[in-house]
């Protein structure tokens, strides 16, 4: 049986953000592609879309939505915090179509870090613009300026993350200053952090888990964040297989 063919919306890096390059390129980081093959599937980066986001996802078994920069507040309908950084409209509008197409088809779909904050705004959600301004909360990590955070995420054990996982609780990488606060429609939380700050989200039906840690910085030695793409990549493959 071939490899499941995973679809990674990735993103537009602007002229010089590589070293000795004078034009831009479309990108991925490196360790989400190894957690996919690890997990036997094909990984394949989707640019800017030059057809419809549903024709885009026709030859794809899943879809992975990663990290980044900040969702555009426009898209629910909040004034930009100082410390937004990184908004790319192009991106959004991409990732949100996907995002659809990908409910619409059923299509197996796991996202990270801001891949649950696109998550939660293309269903009409809001969220918190700058953690660091919530009174109560743990430290969730300062992208850019740190090297991120460590924190146990308990996770509610009937949902797919924990069957996923296999574990009620972890401790989780992350380094954002964004998260879901008013949640989009569809959308169940199943996990969260110490001080409550949603971590987690499913939709109600079809298979989409969204996390707010980075599975993929410690997925090579620690099992349970490798089992997120793990099971990615099976729910794809059965999904080629119908």
């Amino acid at each position: 049986m071939s490899a499941p063919l995973i679809a990674i919306a990735g993103y537009h890096l602007p002229p010089g953000r590589v070293t000795t390059w004078s034009i831009g390129a479309y990108a991925v980081p490196d360790s989400y592609i190894a957690a996919l093959r690890r997990a036997g599937a094909q990984p394949t980066l989707l640019p800017m879309l030059a057809e419809s986001p549903e024709e885009a996802l026709e030859p794809f078994d899943g879809l992975l939505v990663v990290g980044g920069g900040d969702v555009d507040p426009a898209r629910y309908g909040a004034e930009p915090h100082p410390r937004v950084y990184g908004v790319d409209p192009e991106r959004d509008a991409m990732e949100i179509g996907l995002i659809h197409a990908a409910d619409a088809a059923g299509l197996p779909t796991l996202a990270i870090c801001r891949g649950i904050q696109i998550i939660n705004v293309a269903f009409g959600g809001t969220l918190h613009q700058h953690l660091p301004d919530v009174p109560g909360l743990i430290q969730h990590g300062v992208p850019g300026q740190d090297e991120g955070s460590r924190h146990e995420v308990k996770v509610a054990e009937s949902s797919r993350l924990a069957e996923a996982c296999g574990q009620a609780a972890m401790v989780c990488a992350s380094h954002h200053h964004q998260a879901v606060d008013r949640l989009g429609e569809g959308l169940v939380p199943v996990a969260w952090s110490e001080d409550g700050l949603i971590e987690a989200v499913e939709r109600e039906q079809g298979w989409l888990v969204a996390v707010q840690w980075h599975p993929e910085d410690t997925a090579a030695a620690d099992p349970a964040q490798q089992a997120l793409f793990d099971a990615l990549a099976a729910k794809a493959a059965a999904r080629s297989a119908s």
